[in-house]
């Protein structure tokens, strides 16, 4: 009997002991990830490249990794709530439908937070100021240009689905707008390869193009009147959620509304400083 009793109670023991260690694996196991959407090509808020140096993250789904501004605010994001973070590589025009139908958490990519895309997704931030400008070849037509009227005629294009290429360069006189090309990294190709005589960006995309292309440079009309007349919903960069994720909203927002621009720019200057092309 008493051995019975013995061999009873050493089962209850173990069963116990497998129980609470069960119980510890599913506590793991619940740390929320941060699904994130971003192009991944479109420096320096985000590109790819092929190993993790720098502090890049795996991309969902293949073999290369992650890294750039977006990239560093999103690991900051998820330090400060303990979550883990997953880079989901998406094209441009795919990055709201996402957030919306849930495909993804949040989107990071460097979108202005126009009103449009507001009646769509709920944005926190915003987590950057971007100043618009152009770009042009330096010993170009428009390189003296000192106001968008000294772009008056010129051949020009930006980005698919951007203010630059909607609000922007329709404000520019008799300018020949070609057709948006679908990412930034062809954008900057057609006015390398002098398809265009210039092109609509903001302040980062064309600092870190011209390290890629020294031929290039900025046009900046900030501060003047012959500027640009934007909304500052255009110029302000905001994270993307779905509407009505007020947790997540306010989660994001108490890593982000802290920081102060030179914070931002900061943190902007590490990404255009090991954005890979500027290591060739």
């Amino acid at each position: 009997m008493k051995r019975i009793t013995s061999i009873i109670l050493t089962a209850v023991i173990m069963l116990t002991m497998v129980l609470l260690a069960s119980c510890g694996e599913d506590n793991n196991t619940e740390k929320k990830t941060l699904s994130v959407a971003m192009e991944c090509a479109y420096a320096p808020y985000n590109w790819t490249q092929s190993d993790d140096s720098n502090g890049a993250v795996p991309i969902k789904g293949t073999s290369n990794y992650a890294n750039g501004y977006d990239v560093m605010m999103a690991k900051k994001i998820c330090e400060a709530n303990d979550w883990n973070l997953e880079v989901v590589a998406l094209d441009w025009d795919s990055l709201v439908p996402a957030v919306q139908t849930g495909q993804v958490d949040a989107v990071i990519a460097g979108q202005s937070m126009t009103a449009d895309r507001m009646e769509q997704v709920d944005f926190a931030g915003p987590y950057l100021y971007a100043t618009i400008v152009c770009l042009t070849k330096a010993d170009g037509e428009y390189a003296d240009a000192a106001s968008i009227a000294d772009l008056a005629g010129g051949t020009c294009t930006s980005q698919l689905g951007t203010i630059w290429y909607d609000t922007c360069l329709p404000q520019i006189e008799n300018a020949d707008i070609l057709p948006a090309k679908e990412s930034a990294p062809a954008m900057l190709m057609a006015l390398e390869t002098g398809e265009v005589d210039f092109v609509c960006t903001d302040m980062p995309t064309a600092q870190a193009a011209v390290i890629a292309y020294p031929d290039m440079k900025i046009l900046d009309f900030g501060g003047t009147d012959g500027d640009f007349k934007v909304d500052e919903g255009d110029v302000n960069i905001g994270i993307s959620v779905q509407k009505g994720n007020t947790e997540l909203l306010d989660a994001i927002n108490a890593v982000v509304k802290p920081m102060s621009a030179d914070d931002f720019n900061a943190l902007m200057e590490e990404a255009i400083k090991i954005q890979p092309i500027s290591n060739d």
